[in-house]
């Protein structure tokens, strides 16, 4: 049966595998296009001198073996984020990796493409790698890259059907007959300069990562660390790199197919949407002042820093334990705390171990705070997981002791550059309240799809299910994508990590763990700012009925244990918005006696259109429990 799915999707893609020897003459097609030239005649590959570079070789001179030395600079902020990567690519000396779960052919994506094959042609060996379900979807420019220098490789993880394309047959047929091996995706993001800095966290390459989507961006949340700890980045990079699964991208079927059939394509030319921006920020990348004023000045000294990653042995069926690091670590780190786990995920599904973990905390005697800043479903970028923690909030609330704050999509007091956001004007999604006439643009591509959300490989999680919901309001809208943690204000963890059961059993994932009481401080401070009322409502139980409120609970929490037919309308819990007034001057926990007073009810999913996309969240929430291992 597997073997007649797999044909037939074969099939359906139209594209037969190539045969040993096509892979081959393909491969050696590339490999006699790439240039040997070097545009740099002068020392260390001509590289820009740079304050975040600079940061690397401090941190190695004031390192022992016993006593390691780093800096840390949190990257909140997208177009900082953008910034410290395009410098620190201009500053490489000697090698450039980078690991990634999407890159696009946007502004942001090409941007930094041709500044990877800028420091290729100066003499920099550049290894790129990405992972197959959200590589560059255009043969032209992968096969293109293929052949363009010889200090330039790419590579593509897990490739289904041998393709660096799929197609829905392709997609359709990757589930039906290889579930388990087409959703195992490496989920590790890492750029690595010179094995001396490296930039980790939540980002991809994609404008919504980077303030520069006119529609919908990331609040999300990078972490530059220079120092020792870039040798454990180097080594799990090289495992990846050297990985089974990591193919290069011109043994691919659709890439060979196209260099036999064309030979190694030109390059198409950048089509940048806001050229001026980009030209904005090339020139502030080479403002060597800037850039330190900007970012390194804000880095921290901290002493051991530890970089905790997923091996891709982690997607071995019968996987060792010290493949998969990063959910212990975590689990870890959260059994130790004492007073207060600080909690930011987009994604607030758990695994069976994950609430075992928090039930167990909950129950000490000497049980810890846990506050969780998480997506609502206006500012989610996948309704279908939302929906799922939508089903759970009682058992969140009640039985783990969560304070659940959830992003506002249009926050107020967010870490992101509106100026950019307002170089382009809000465009209203179908079902939004529309803007005003002179707050229009036009769309830059008529039929463009607005899919934001990092793919999941089912069926449920394409096209238009994790399309954006339509609001009540049109306007550029936030949603948050940092995953981060701080212990007890003295431990500070950022990485890919999303806490949900996909993290924990299918992707690989990696986190940086930082213990220092500095560093920790500053990140608990960048949580609590998304947490704030101006950019999240609260979760929080409902008024008590006046009469049979404990057979309402009784009944909300038989139906929310159902698998099937959870359809209790009077949830456990809803959304609030803190009000102001000479009586509540100051925000309230849930659990203060004047919370009712000071914090008004919006209702379950406020800001959303109620339309077929709410039923849809809502049937979810009453079907779809199914789900939640691969979420």
């Amino acid at each position: 049966m597997r073997s007649l799915v797999l044909s037939l999707a074969l099939l359906g893609s139209g594209c037969a595998s190539l045969s040993d020897g096509q892979r081959t003459r393909a491969a050696s097609i590339a490999q006699a296009a790439r240039s040997q030239a070097i545009d740099c005649s002068g020392p260390d590959a001509c590289a820009q001198a740079s304050p975040l570079h600079e940061l690397g070789r401090r941190a190695f001179a004031q390192s022992t073996p016993q006593a390691p030395h780093h800096y840390a600079l949190i990257l909140d902020q997208g177009q900082d984020a953008l910034l410290a990567r395009i410098n620190l690519i201009r500053s490489a000396r000697q090698r450039i990796d980078l690991q990634t779960y999407i890159f696009d052919k946007d502004d942001s994506a090409r941007m930094v493409l041709d500044e990877l094959l800028a420091a290729a042609r100066r003499g920099v060996q550049v290894r790129v790698l990405i992972d197959q379900l959200s590589a560059i979807a255009d043969l032209q420019i992968l096969a293109a890259l293929a052949g363009s220098h010889a200090n330039f490789q790419i590579r593509i993880y897990n490739p289904s059907f041998g393709k660096a394309k799929l197609n829905y047959f392709d997609y359709a047929g990757s589930v039906l007959c290889c579930f388990r091996r087409f959703n195992q995706r490496m989920h590790t993001k890492l750029i690595l300069v010179d094995d001396s800095v490296g930039i980790t966290g939540g980002r991809n390459y994609q404008d919504d990562y980077y303030d520069w989507d006119a529609e919908y961006n990331f609040r999300d949340r990078d972490l530059l660390v220079a120092g020792p700890a870039s040798r454990d980045m180097a080594a799990n990079f090289e495992a990846f790199w050297n990985a089974r699964r990591s193919v290069p991208v011109e043994r691919l079927n659709d890439v060979g197919r196209k260099l036999l059939k064309e030979g190694v394509p030109a390059m198409p030319a950048d089509a940048f949407l806001r050229p001026a921006r980009v030209a904005a920020l090339s020139a502030q990348a080479s403002d060597a002042q800037q850039v330190r004023e900007r970012l390194a000045d804000r880095s921290l000294a901290v002493g051991e820093v530890k970089y905790v990653a997923d091996l891709p042995q982690k997607h071995r069926r019968e996987r060792p334990d010290a493949a998969a690091p990063a959910a212990p670590e975590l689990k870890t780190l959260i059994m130790g705390a004492q007073d207060e786990v600080l909690l930011q995920t987009p994604y607030l599904v758990m695994s069976d171990a994950a609430q075992d973990l928090f039930r167990s905390l909950r129950q000490r005697q000497d049980a810890p705070q846990v506050i969780v800043s998480t997506n609502s479903l206006a500012a989610t970028d996948n309704a279908v997981v939302y929906s799922m923690s939508f089903k759970y909030k009682r058992r969140y609330l009640r039985e783990f002791g969560f304070r659940i704050y959830e992003y506002k999509p249009f926050p107020e007091d967010a870490p992101v550059d509106y100026a950019a956001l307002l170089s382009d004007a809000p465009i209203g999604l179908a079902g939004e309240a529309p803007a005003d006439d002179d707050d229009r643009i036009e769309r830059p591509q008529a039929l463009r799809k607005l899919q934001r959300t990092e793919p999941r490989p089912s069926f449920l999680s394409s096209g238009a299910a994790t399309r954006l919901l339509p609001l009540k309001r049109a306007g550029v809208r936030i949603g948050l994508h940092a995953k981060s943690m701080v212990i007890d204000n003295r431990i500070g963890v950022v990485g890919t990590h999303n806490f949900d059961p996909r993290s924990e059993n299918y992707n690989t994932e990696s986190a940086v763990v930082i213990e220092d009481a500095a560093f920790a401080q500053a990140l608990a401070a960048s949580i609590r700012r998304d947490i704030q009322p101006e950019n999240s409502w609260v979760i929080a139980p409902r008024a008590k009925p006046v009469v049979l409120s404990g057979l309402d609970y009784s009944l909300g929490k038989v139906s929310e244990a159902l698998p099937l037919f959870d359809l209790w309308p009077w949830r456990y819990a809803t959304s609030y918005d803190f009000r102001p007034g000479p009586d509540c001057p100051e925000p309230l926990p849930p659990n203060d006696p004047g919370f009712h007073r000071c914090y008004e009810a919006v209702g379950d999913f406020p800001e959303v259109n109620i339309g077929p996309k709410w039923l849809y969240t809502r049937l979810l929430t009453a079907f779809g429990a199914g789900l939640v291992p691969i979420l």
